[in-house]
């Protein structure tokens, strides 16, 4: 069963240091437990948004793509919960590569980014938001980026993502 979409904004990004500083705004929603799916094309902004949410969480270590060791944990420097950064990308076994990783033993406790995840991790749970980063323009130097944030399933029936564009 689709789990129901509850929460939706859209934001237009103009720099990386925006990006960034829109994951630190988001960390301030997320909480153990959360799954947050990023979409968009190389280079689009997925990785730096990610870098603002661990900065945002207070986790150690920097937040870099993790395209070759597919998952890195972020432990948190405070009393947040970690983030485990996730690059999908080479996995083409869905679900059942993703379960090596162990993901839905770490959900209940971090905060789970998946670069790349659409289509593979939707059934780790029903509470998810998924996040899509897309180039403004067809130029590729200009970094202009809309982003849009859809909350779906009953974790985000109470959390106002407009918050985000303020």
């Amino acid at each position: 069963m689709e789990a129901a979409l509850h929460s939706r904004a859209e934001i237009t990004v103009s720099s990386p240091d925006q990006m960034t500083e829109l994951g630190r705004r988001l960390a301030k929603l997320l909480r153990a437990g959360d799954l947050v799916m990023l979409t968009g094309e190389l280079g689009a902004g997925k990785t730096t948004l990610t870098r603002g949410l661990g900065e945002g969480l207070g986790v150690r270590g920097a937040v870099t793509s993790p395209t070759f060791v597919i998952a890195r944990v972020h432990p948190s420097l405070g009393d947040g919960p970690p983030l485990v950064h996730v690059d999908a990308y080479r996995l083409s076994g869905g679900l059942d590569e993703m379960e090596d990783l162990d993901l839905d033993v770490s959900l209940p406790e971090s905060v789970i980014v998946v670069e790349w995840g659409e289509g593979k991790v939707e059934e780790l749970s029903e509470d998810r938001l998924q996040v899509l980063i897309h180039r403004a323009t067809g130029d590729t130097d200009d970094e202009v980026r809309q982003v849009r944030l859809a909350g779906f399933g009953e974790r985000w029936a109470s959390v106002d993502l407009s918050v985000l564009s303020a």
